[in-house]
């Protein structure tokens, strides 16, 4: 647990929250200023700062939650649709640092606005941008 991170509280039992589901791994609870009616987070149990640090043996169990919550939410809210987000760092707007990812369930009209703009123009540097991150993934083998 790291020393004043809130999330390592809440999952130690030591801070309150409404909890919605736990198993050894993960967690999921209310968010205390949800962006919509069922906005859920979902983080490890263990202390992870962000993505950068997120072991892969704990990214699959994360998700799996993330999804098993989503399907939750879609099922006792029925929304129109549902936003998986995440930030890592405070330029991307984390503002607890322990990993973790929002499920925000979605209705025709409602206020939130994700960070993903529909209405940009290609991007004519598509392809060297593509070769950027090739080089590195390929770097790793």
């Amino acid at each position: 647990m790291a020393e004043s991170c809130i999330f390592c509280a809440i999952a130690a039992g030591e801070a309150p929250a409404e909890v919605v589901y736990e198993d050894p791994l993960t967690m999921a609870f209310l968010d205390i200023a949800p962006l919509a009616r069922g906005h859920v987070l979902v983080i490890p149990r263990r202390h992870v700062t962000d993505l950068w640090d997120l072991p892969s043996d704990l990214a699959g169990p994360l998700m799996e939650t993330t999804v098993h919550m989503a399907d939750a939410v879609n099922t006792a809210f029925r929304p129109g649709g549902i936003n998986l987000f995440h930030s890592t760092g405070a330029v991307a707007g984390q503002s607890v640092f322990h990993v973790h990812l929002h499920v925000v369930p979605r209705w025709p009209r409602d206020r939130f606005r994700p960070p993903i703009v529909p209405d940009r123009s290609p991007d004519p540097e598509l392809a060297a941008t593509a070769a950027r991150i090739r080089a590195v993934l390929d770097a790793d083998r």
